[in-house]
């Protein structure tokens, strides 16, 4: 814990997201929120009709910031590959928190799953990403056949996009807009008013082949 403070709401950012059945991308708005008492940032936001909340500890965001330091070396080395199977965890993998819920008043589930650190092209450009794996919901853990299960979640970051979340993720940062808050702040219901979700600017990287499943 750094304060015993509200949830913070600290910054806005987007990301690429696969639209259904993996045609084509989408990019949609992430809302960042600080929570002082566990000094975790919640990256929320609404994809395919369900509410996800994405906690990010202080060890996993320094892991975050150093993956896409690395990816970036390996971009202006021209060292990027178009094999997702190898590149999908190139960077290392973290622990996160997720809730999920497909409206305000049904159950949010929680899960812990594995997040990996890495990168894959889409369309033929490549994009810094995040891999969510699928985890069961502690709440249902124990309910057999009844377990409910987080999906899957590719999220991917053109260079800019992926360093305006490296920013918001400093622990500098947070202690800043830490400091400019009296009495705390609560964070807003973001999930209601979002805005618009905008066209994907993959980065500029000249590769021909057509991404490779092994």
């Amino acid at each position: 814990m750094v304060a015993n403070m509200d949830p913070i709401h600290v910054g806005s950012v987007y990301a690429v997201f696969d639209r259904a059945f993996g045609i084509g991308l989408n990019t949609l708005p992430v809302e960042a929120v600080f929570h002082p008492r566990t000094n975790s940032v919640s990256l929320e936001f609404r994809y395919e009709f369900v509410s996800y909340r994405q906690f990010w500890d202080e060890t996993a965001r320094r892991q975050f910031i150093a993956a896409l330091e690395r990816y970036n070396e390996d971009f202006e080395a021209r060292n990027l590959i178009n094999r997702h199977r190898q590149t999908r965890s190139v960077y290392g993998r973290v622990i996160g928190r997720l809730e999920w819920q497909t409206a305000r008043f049904t159950t949010r589930n929680v899960a812990y799953p594995i997040i990996e650190l890495g990168y894959r092209f889409r369309e033929n450009s490549p994009f810094f990403a995040t891999l969510s794996r699928p985890t069961v919901s502690e709440e249902t853990r124990d309910a057999g056949a009844g377990r409910t299960e987080s999906r899957q979640l590719n999220m991917y970051f053109t260079r800019a996009q992926a360093a305006d979340l490296a920013r918001i993720f400093e622990q500098s940062y947070l202690l800043g807009i830490l400091g400019m808050h009296d009495g705390g702040h609560v964070a807003p219901a973001v999930f209601d008013e979002l805005p618009a979700a905008q066209d994907p600017s993959p980065d500029g990287y000249e590769h021909g082949v057509e991404e490779q499943t092994g």
